[in-house]
């Protein structure tokens, strides 16, 4: 999997349009909280990182309910722990704020994730990974704590930065294929 490089004309994208929404619409002046979204934002165009947890079999889990399942597997207090709790937040708040739609179509379908409530489990996650709040993850405890808090906050915003980029004048001809 590629990552993208911190120059990268789409992460500077993200990472613009994610400023401007939070701050100037939302009024939401949080350096940490906006640049998490934005790194998020720029993780999740790879489909590996969106589907990046997997069983014991190797197989990609695509359902929420899947990776609930997963991560109530695993040694409690552990990293790795932390780390899927973590995805399992990113996973749900990247869905319910850049793609609802995505979410309603799912409703209709007889998926196990059309019984889970994502903004419930987004939250309940962000608040497991937030509790492991020792070094080195002293500092994103806290952002993961605010993901957790205004989980339906940081959703909306995240529509808005979708509807920022859709309406996007005359992008550069390699970021218009992407965005349009």
């Amino acid at each position: 999997m590629a990552v993208l490089h911190p120059t990268h004309p789409l992460r500077r994208l993200f990472a613009g349009l994610t400023e401007q929404t939070f701050i100037t619409e939302l009024g939401i002046g949080d350096p940490p909280l906006i640049d998490y979204l934005a790194e998020m934002l720029a993780r999740f165009l790879h489909v590996d990182q969106l589907y990046r947890l997997r069983d014991a079999r190797g197989r990609r889990l695509e359902e929420v309910g899947e990776m609930l399942l997963h991560a109530q597997g695993l040694p409690a207090g552990g990293r790795t722990t932390r780390e899927v709790y973590r995805h399992i937040g990113d996973y749900t708040l990247f869905w319910t704020g850049v793609f609802p739609e995505h979410l309603e179509s799912q409703r209709t379908g007889w998926i196990r994730d059309c019984f889970v409530d994502y903004t419930t489990q987004g939250k309940r996650c962000y608040y497991l990974a937030s509790t492991y709040s020792d070094e080195p993850y002293e500092e994103e405890s806290a952002v993961l704590r605010r993901l957790s808090d205004d989980f339906e906050l940081c959703a909306f915003g995240l529509r808005r930065v979708r509807h920022e980029w859709e309406q996007a004048q005359d992008p550069p001809a390699h970021l218009r294929r992407l965005i349009h």
